[in-house]
């Protein structure tokens, strides 16, 4: 997990600033509803106000952050609606990717996402949830790459950071997981057999899959 007291080099700061918060929203060490003061952050960072405050509205514009004039900047929370909005459209544009990609994949971005794979699976065999979801990521990212559509991968992008905050969301349990990993499998043989439309309905099926299991945990907590 990252340090957020760890400072940050001067090379691209506003990237590395926007980067460092995005990262530990996503993996919970800022909780929904927690408050980021300026002055701390800028001091635990080793940074001044102004790259801060531009990393504070890049992650408010990826629905990460709430911005008060008055209140300063909150880890937006989820909710159940919020699910329900996102998840269909990113089943959608996963669901093209995999079409688009299936057509369009090289040898060597196949092989990639395969050993990807299998990486992924020896993490969950071990029950390492953390290195796993990193894997997982990378994948659908590599699929997505492989489709070769530039306006396709902006689109992904803008909502990307969303979706795997509502993954990190997710306190899968067991059963989910294992079913998950079954889904990946399916996915990288539909990859292998170049059948676009075989993987775009997996693809949306994983997604709806993973929506339930958001709202699931979501409910627990309320």
């Amino acid at each position: 997990m990252n340090d957020l007291h760890a400072p940050i080099a001067r090379h691209s700061l506003h990237a590395a600033v926007t980067d460092r918060i995005r990262d530990m929203i996503l993996d919970g060490a800022l909780t929904p509803g927690s408050r980021l003061p300026e002055r701390v952050l800028c001091e635990q960072l080793a940074v001044s106000r102004t790259p801060l405050r531009e990393a504070l509205k890049v992650l408010a514009s990826e629905g990460l952050l709430e911005l008060s004039p008055n209140r300063g900047a909150r880890v937006a929370g989820l909710t159940a609606g919020d699910v329900d909005e996102l998840f269909p459209v990113m089943g959608a544009l996963e669901a093209l990717a995999g079409e688009l990609a299936a057509t369009r994949i090289t040898e060597a971005e196949l092989a990639e996402i395969r050993a990807l794979h299998y990486q992924m699976v020896l993490h969950y065999t071990r029950g390492e949830r953390a290195q796993y979801f990193a894997v997982n990521q990378e994948i659908h990212e590599k699929i997505l790459d492989a489709a070769h559509n530039p306006t396709l991968g902006t689109a992904y992008r803008n909502l990307s950071g969303r979706i795997r905050r509502a993954r990190y969301a997710a306190n899968m349990a067991s059963g989910r997981w294992d079913q998950a990993v079954a889904e990946h499998e399916e996915m990288l043989a539909a990859l292998e057999a170049r059948d676009g439309a075989r993987l775009a309905e997996i693809l949306k099926r994983h997604l709806r899959n993973k929506c339930e299991t958001v709202k699931e945990s979501l409910t627990a907590a309320m």
